[in-house]
This record gives C-alpha cells, structure tokens and sequence, in this order.
C-alpha cells in the first residue's frame, strides 16, 4: 500500500512541474508582447550576473580549503553575493522613488 502512495505522489509530483512549467508558457505564447518583456528582463539580469562575476574574486581563505570550496566556487559566490546586493539596491532606489512619486502626485 505504501508504494502506490508513492508513485502517486511521483505523479502527481510530475503532474505539478508540468503544469507549473507548461501552463506560463502558454500564457506568454497567447500575447507576445509580454514574452518580450520577460526576454528583456532577462537579458537584464544576464547582464547584471556578468558584471557581478567580472566584479567577484576568487580568493580562497584555509577555512573555505578545507570545506572544499575551489577557486570558480569562490569566484561564482561572490557573484551570486553582489548580484543580490546590486539586485537590492535597484529595488530599494525603485522603492523610494515610487513612494516619493505617488506622495507629489
């Protein structure tokens, strides 16, 4: 009894993914123009990853050695660090600026 319950919830596991995936997909296939607005935001965030892995390091201290992070492990951490601190900064700006925006309107 058990693995039937198992290999319904693969299933229905497999059935969610789908649908989570498939679903999205059709909606941005229906209006093209917000297809090309998810590419653009993208391509943006591409942008923004690359300039963050050309701004990271990749120094290793003898504690991160002895975790077994390697040099392009570093160097992908860092990155991943000041995109999220990049990332944070355009959101906070955008937040204040449409705050101070809706209080002169």
């Amino acid at each position: 009894m058990l693995d039937a319950g198992l290999y319904l919830g693969y299933g229905l596991l497999g059935l969610a993914v789908i649908a989570g995936l498939g679903l999205p997909l059709v909606q941005a296939l229906k209006s093209p123009k917000n297809l090309a607005k998810s590419g653009v935001s993208l391509g943006l965030l591409a942008v923004v990853f690359f300039i963050s892995y050309a701004l990271s390091g990749s120094e290793i201290t003898a504690s991160s050695k002895l975790m077994g992070v390697s040099e392009g492990s570093s160097k992908l951490i860092g990155a991943g660090l000041i995109m999220f601190y990049i990332t944070l900064v355009i959101a906070l700006v955008g937040l204040v600026y449409s705050e101070i925006n809706k209080a002169l309107k």
